[in-house]
């Protein structure tokens, strides 16, 4: 017997990109425990044989892909490799990146291009890698993972930014020459707040004090689940995870100079934390080498935030459900409507 994604108790072939850590970490460990194939594609050995661990473990089979998410040739090898070992690729997570927190004048030339090059580039090579076996079977999604920041930019991460919102762009051009095209090929992106993921203790930084997520932080888990939702609802356009991404995005659509000088104000304080002893200063971070290093070190799902961290996300229904929630409030104010009608006229 078959299913759409292959044979029963195969599950599908997710390919999941910036796997050893964090989110990818995360989403990983989601996919396994539904019983799908995982290939995971990053830098670090160590991150990824504990990253395929983790996969295995949780009911999922894994296969482990060393690859620079930069170049292009390399990522085409990748999913070919993928296709070879699987039969096929039925997701794409897009999630590999990296970036440098500090004002954008003290950011090098080098270091500016090596952001957009892993962070927005590794997305296009990843999208043309998943497309080039997708297209001919017209089947497949492919989650680009966003940010509340691929729409409202902030300070301190002016590479980072602007790759999420050239994804962000790139993304909505992909997805309307895919309806044009009548395929079947999905393509969708979650954007996220900030998460609890270890890449502010290896990010390249060049703020006083040490990076932080702003609050309120999520832990990654809240973002996997939603990037699993995703890779099975693909015709949704994009789904936002955290009361924060809403207001945020809601904010910047009417009020964005507010925002501007909102985030001037505290955009600073807010991303250096305050309680930790010293900063991480200087070093090249995860930049031009995995941050797991030669010294073999796992970094795992979380970051230092986990006493602050939230684990569940009502926003996450709610973007899932905007027709029940849309209702709902249409509902609610044709019953305050009513009500206030009742009102007058007993006052009348």
């Amino acid at each position: 017997m078959r299913t759409p994604w292959g044979p029963v108790g195969k599950g599908r072939v997710v390919v999941v990109t910036g796997a050893t850590g964090g989110i990818g970490r995360a989403a990983a460990r989601a996919f396994a425990a539904r019983g799908d194939r995982v290939a995971l594609l990053a830098r670090g050995r160590e991150g990824l044989a504990a990253a395929a661990d983790d996969v295995q473990r949780g009911g999922g089979e894994a296969l482990v892909v060393t690859v620079d998410m930069a170049d292009a040739q390399a990522v085409e090898d990748a999913a070919q490799k993928v296709a070879d070992a699987f039969g096929r690729i039925d997701v794409w997570v897009n999630n590999a990146f990296t970036g440098v927190f500090g004002p954008f004048t003290e950011i090098t030339p080098d270091e500016f291009r090596r952001v957009t090059e892993v962070t927005y580039l590794g997305y296009v090579f990843g999208t043309r890698a998943a497309l080039r076996h997708m297209l001919p079977r017209d089947r497949g999604t492919i989650v680009q993972v966003g940010s509340a920041l691929a729409y409202r930019g902030v300070p301190l991460q002016a590479a980072y930014c602007g790759a999420k919102h050239a994804i962000q762009g790139f993304n909505e051009s992909l997805r309307c020459e895919l309806l044009h095209s009548g395929s079947r090929v999905r393509t969708t992106m979650v954007q996220l707040p900030g998460v609890n993921t270890p890449q502010f203790d290896w990010v390249l930084n060049r703020m006083p004090g040490r990076p932080r997520p702003v609050a309120p932080v999520y832990q990654p888990e809240v973002a996997a689940r939603a990037i699993v939702h995703a890779a099975g609802h693909a015709r949704r356009r994009e789904y936002w995870v955290g009361a924060s991404t809403a207001a945020t995005l809601a904010v910047n659509a009417v009020l964005p100079g507010f925002l501007d000088r909102y985030l001037a104000r505290t955009g600073y304080e807010s991303q250096q934390d305050q309680r930790a002893d010293g900063a991480v200063n200087g070093g090249p971070g995860n930049l031009w080498s995995p941050a797991d290093g030669p010294h073999g070190h796992d970094y795992g799902a979380h970051g230092r935030f986990d006493d602050e961290s939230v684990a569940r996300d009502p926003q996450v229904w709610a973007s899932r459900n905007r027709g029940r929630v849309g209702a709902g409030l249409l509902a609610a104010g044709v019953g305050a409507a009513v009500t206030a009608g009742l009102r007058r006229r007993t006052h009348a």
